[in-house]
């Protein structure tokens, strides 16, 4: 979801094992996902390790601030799907190996993980992939054509959730390769002292937010999965039951998909919602906008591979609702698994519109003690799971065990 150019952390820079290495990652493209902020933050981390960070990709609004963090981008058609042109490919990314010395390839798109796998077995260079969706598709086909991101010589994944997944649809493909890494977050940028006032005050206007209104934050791309219309239902609950002072926000790209943001308005137009719920399109400030929430919603229908949105605002001190599915339970402590005055927010059914209104209620109406004290909660929980240095250093680690070797 955001755009704009981090400082990040700072990573120590010394002389270690993957100083003067050559690592290329490849990815379709590096606009705004779990994937691509992955790519541009391990890059970071090579940078200063003394690597050199190659990120072979068509480009994206994410291309400024690898650079900017020392990743060095390799212009190269991995979007492509076509079977043609990826046989192509295989040749080009050899020739561009070959020109750059490229010591180990990480794949984080199924599509260009077939070149890469194609290029670096031929190369005999480690071949590492991170498994960071969670892929549909049934058919033997589609099984096949996924099971490419279980086919590294280490096999990231991004949740616990989705390791199960991987040694359930492609145990033969993965073998014992499966490492766990869970997605990083930047707890300088994510962090409340360092969201200043007027950022959330800007952000607050440019959504039409009235000051004595709180905000229900839904931070995802407009798709159907992600949960958009049973969050506008919940909101029609809230209303009815006689809550007020409320603004529902939905921020999102809806890429291309047309036909569900008129599904979407058609919908909150239906419920009577058109003042209290509001479309507001691609975010650039995400830490100033979990800032400006009362509470975060994720309220997907379909499993999340990781749920990066409710850990980025649990750093941030916002409560957070998430549907109980998928990998986001691992990033939410909540009753039953711990007791109330442990949680770091709620998980609900899935789907569940009269569950979610009524933890959405609990969580808007938390008094300031209570909320400070979740607030802190949630903070300890991601410094000590889910910090971006952590994941940089144990995916480090893991292209050194494989160049040692």
């Amino acid at each position: 979801m955001n755009g704009e150019v981090r400082p990040g952390p700072a990573f120590p820079v010394e002389a270690g094992p993957l100083a003067g290495a050559c690592i290329l990652q490849i990815i379709p493209e590096l606009e705004a996902g779990g994937a691509e902020r992955t790519a541009v933050d391990v890059a970071a981390g090579l940078a200063a390790a003394g690597a050199r960070p190659l990120v072979a990709t068509e480009g994206g609004r994410l291309v400024g601030e690898l650079q900017a963090k020392g990743g060095i981008w390799v212009p190269f058609p991995a979007a492509s799907k076509n079977p043609m042109a990826m046989a192509l490919n295989v040749r080009r990314l050899m020739s561009l190996c070959r020109r750059e010395g490229v010591q180990l390839i990480h794949a984080r798109s199924r599509a260009p993980a077939w070149v890469a796998l194609g290029a670096a077995r031929r190369l005999k260079i480690p071949f590492v992939t991170t498994y960071h969706g969670s892929y549909s598709g049934r058919t033997g086909v589609k099984v096949l054509y996924n099971s490419v991101m279980a086919r590294g010589d280490v096999v990231i994944a991004n949740s616990n959730y989705t390791a199960d997944r991987i040694r359930s649809l492609h145990a033969e493909q993965a073998g014992d390769r499966v490492e766990v890494i869970h997605r990083g977050t930047d707890l300088g940028s994510f962090n409340p002292v360092a969201v200043g006032p007027s950022r959330v005050e800007a952000l607050r206007r440019a959504w039409g937010v009235a000051p004595h209104e709180r905000v229900i934050l839904l931070a995802a791309r407009l798709t159907a999965w992600k949960g958009q219309r049973v969050l506008i239902e919940a909101a029609a609950l809230m209303r009815d039951r006689g809550l007020s002072d409320f603004a529902v926000v939905l921020a999102g790209d809806p890429q291309g998909r047309a036909a569900y943001e008129r599904e979407l308005d058609a919908l909150i137009a239906a419920r009577g919602l058109a003042g209290i719920v509001r479309r507001v399109g691609h975010c650039t400030d995400m830490p100033a906008a979990f800032r400006a929430a009362s509470v975060v919603a994720v309220p997907s229908i379909e499993p999340e591979a990781f749920g990066r949105s409710a850990v980025e605002a649990q750093a941030l001190g916002t409560p957070v609702v998430v549907s109980d599915l998928g990998a986001v339970p691992e990033t939410v402590l909540s009753p039953p698994d711990v007791a109330p005055g442990q949680r770091t927010g709620w998980r609900v059914p899935a789907g569940d519109a009269a569950a979610l209104a009524k933890a959405l209620v609990e969580a808007i109406s938390l008094g300031a003690s209570a909320r400070d004290v979740l607030a802190r909660r949630g903070r300890a929980h991601v410094e000590a799971h889910f910090s971006l240095e952590r994941m940089v250093a144990d995916t480090l680690d893991v292209y050194a065990r494989l160049l040692r070797s």
